[in-house]
């Protein structure tokens, strides 16, 4: 297949099972233990003696008994008794992640970080590195495998919605393309709920309409969708014709601000967990703030439900900053007054007015707590970049409190 330099070329990648994935290597690998938690019914969850959290991630044998990513522990309990819970150890997760990016953006142009376990790569005009796209596609999730221990699906089309949906099909470790001539024979009979952005309401209304295939949809006219679900019944409509305008995004503009986000694997439905991924978020958005040697003065929130509902919040800080700890605690405020409660899809913390001054405008008390952390965030910097991402993990966020209230 050769590639026209004209034509986008995009790639998503996509972890299977990353949470599992990643805590069963690092058991075996690091700790030295025999037992796979990946051949077994096993799941990360919160604590299996207390039956409190949700299901993360679920092993495939865990899935044959009906075992579903989101639900209740003690639901996933009913259905399999001799289900294996392990507790989320979200700062490997994150070193994971980091080690995952890193290794794509040795082969791709353009990498844009998707979740916490995927990623866009925009690969138009590469066709004189790799001419057969298809097959460089396998070679990169084979070399995934055999370095990292894990294994992806990748999706290849012409946007990323299209590419998105193909990483979706049969898993785990498989490339699969949907161009947009294949979109009739391979998108269009899959179930509705299937879309991207079409969570179980707006399925349910759909099927109500007689809508229940993605080609029902796309060959549905379009006035009827907006009749009845405004914005996201556009939106959808565009997703089941395999028309998506959003590039791939290139990074953020010097000097403006900083911006992460992640779409969650699952509906999150508990503070607890989505302040996980937030501190993850943060993670990430401090040490790039911190490489370009900046600070910020306003930090915000976004949260989209699995409506596709968006609120924001943000909050000017009393004096610039760049460190992790801070840009946390604000942004887990934040989020504890703007979310109404509704499942969430995804997450985003940004900020804004960066400069390249630090203006300490807060008590001595604050001023010897924050260099204290910015000490700490500049070593813990220093030793990832000369050793790795695996090198060193955050034991601790602003204080045994704070800690105790991030654990399922």
């Amino acid at each position: 297949m050769e590639q026209s330099t004209l034509e986008p070329l995009i790639f998503h990648i996509d972890v299977n099972s990353a949470f599992l994935s990643w805590e069963a290597f690092y058991r075996i690998n690091e700790l030295g233990e025999d037992l796979d938690l990946r051949i077994i019914p096993s799941a990360i969850g919160g604590n299996q003696e207390t039956r409190h959290g949700i299901i993360l991630a679920k092993s495939t044998s865990a899935k044959k008994y009906g075992v579903q990513t989101g639900e209740p522990i003690v639901n996933a309990l009913k259905k399999c008794p001799n289900l294996t819970i392990v507790p989320p150890n979200y700062p490997l997760y994150v070193r994971c992640s980091n080690s995952f990016m890193e290794l794509l953006k040795v082969y791709a142009p353009v990498v844009e970080q998707y979740s916490i376990d995927e990623a866009f790569l925009d690969m138009t005009g590469t066709s004189k590195l790799y001419s057969d796209p298809i097959a460089f596609a396998h070679m990169l999730k084979d070399k995934i495998k055999n370095e990292l221990g894990f294994t992806v699906n990748i999706g290849i089309s012409r946007n990323k919605l299209l590419a998105k949906m193909a990483s979706d099909f049969e898993k785990p470790d498989k490339v699969h393309t949907l161009f947009p001539e294949e979109i009739e024979e391979k998108l269009w009979p899959l179930p509705i709920g299937d879309l991207f952005f079409v969570g179980p309401s707006t399925a349910k209304k759909l099927i109500n309409l007689g809508i229940h295939t993605i080609g029902d949809l796309a060959n549905t006219d379009l006035d009827l969708i907006r009749s009845h679900l405004k914005k996201h019944g556009e939106i959808i409509w565009n997703y089941a014709n395999g028309i998506d305008t959003y590039d791939i995004k290139k990074g953020q503009v010097s000097n403006k601000g900083y911006s992460h986000d992640i779409t969650l694997p699952f509906d999150v439905t508990d503070s607890n967990t989505a302040k996980h991924f937030i501190l993850s978020i943060c993670e990430t958005l401090a040490a790039r703030i911190r490489g370009d040697k900046a600070y910020v003065g306003v930090i915000a929130i976004s949260i989209v439900d699995n409506e596709f509902n968006q609120t924001s919040k943000q909050i000017s800080l009393p004096a610039s900053t760049d460190v992790t700890e801070q840009i946390y605690k604000e942004a887990a405020a934040l989020f504890d007054s703007a979310w109404n409660g509704n499942p969430i899809r995804l997450l985003s913390v940004h900020t804004s007015k960066a400069t390249n001054e630090n203006y300490q405008q807060i008590n001595m008390f604050d001023t010897e707590k924050y260099e204290k952390f910015s000490k700490l965030n500049s070593a813990i910097d220093a030793i990832r970049n000369k050793y790795g991402d695996k090198s060193i993990q955050r034991a601790s966020l602003m204080n045994d409190k704070k800690r105790d209230s991030l654990k399922h």
